[in-house]
């Protein structure tokens, strides 16, 4: 609003949403789109054509694949990596993760970066404490009782989101597992409660002021000189030490 662009925002929660909703943006002539995750289903097609003619388009949360697009995102699997080489750092060697959606950039870069920190300090990866759930505090519970059925020890659990560290947390109490003292726990995204979440939740916070104003100012040159060469930013995420982590019990 400062540099003059008047504002018009719309959600679609799925991809059918999707094509009404463009064409009416269209229909209002809009200068360009400022796009939300468009990879977490099909929806980023509809942009394609769109980009090859030349319209304005900026990704927010997912990198274009070879379409000619700026993006800014957070560094996803430099968090993964951070969150799982801190609890290394604590002395544990069976760490267990517990991932979003399969189909989401996000979920892809944080497990690569927590597969990576466990390779490069020589730890084996075992698969059977990779599990899945869908962001939710449900799914981070049901997920951890999972991971309790399995068996295998494991002594710290990177929750791929808050919620569901809040939902493994309270799993592991149901258990009678004491977080940290038995198993601790990180998360990510640091929304406003998990400070005060019981423990209070060691996490990483992502700067979503800085990626929405990045990804607004590239939007903005880009409507400018169309010429420009595509800029994919990346916004580390900054790590944030509360008490849900402890070293291993002996």
């Amino acid at each position: 609003r400062r540099q003059g662009y008047f504002i018009l925002t719309g959600s679609a929660p799925a991809e059918p949403d999707v094509e009404p909703l463009l064409e009416e943006m269209l229909r209002r002539r809009v200068d360009g789109l400022l796009i939300l995750n468009p990879r977490a289903d099909g929806r980023y097609r509809y942009f394609l054509p769109l980009i090859e003619k030349g319209v304005a388009v900026v990704y927010a949360g997912n990198s274009p694949a070879e379409e000619a697009a700026s993006s800014v995102r957070c560094d996803d699997r430099e968090g993964g990596y951070r969150a799982t080489r801190y609890l290394i750092d604590l002395g544990h060697t069976a760490i267990a993760t517990v991932s979003g959606p399969d189909n989401e950039e996000c979920t892809v870069d944080r497990l690569e970066g927590y597969r990576q920190a466990l390779s490069q300090t020589g730890l084996r990866i075992d698969s059977a404490l990779v599990v899945s759930g869908d962001w939710s505090a449900t799914s981070g519970y049901q997920a951890t009782q999972r991971l309790l059925g399995t068996g295998r020890d494991f002594s710290a659990i990177f929750a791929q989101n808050d919620r569901m560290a809040i939902g493994a947390i309270h799993a592991l109490r149901e258990a009678d597992c004491r977080v940290p003292a038995d198993i601790s726990v990180v998360g990510f995204d640091d929304i406003p409660m998990a400070s005060y979440f019981d423990p209070p939740l060691t996490t990483l916070h992502q700067l979503l002021e800085s990626l929405g104003r990045q990804a607004a100012q590239l939007l903005i040159e880009t409507i400018q000189d169309p010429y420009r060469q595509p800029s994919q930013v990346l916004i580390p995420a900054r790590f944030v030490e509360r008490l849900s982590c402890a070293p291993p019990c002996e």
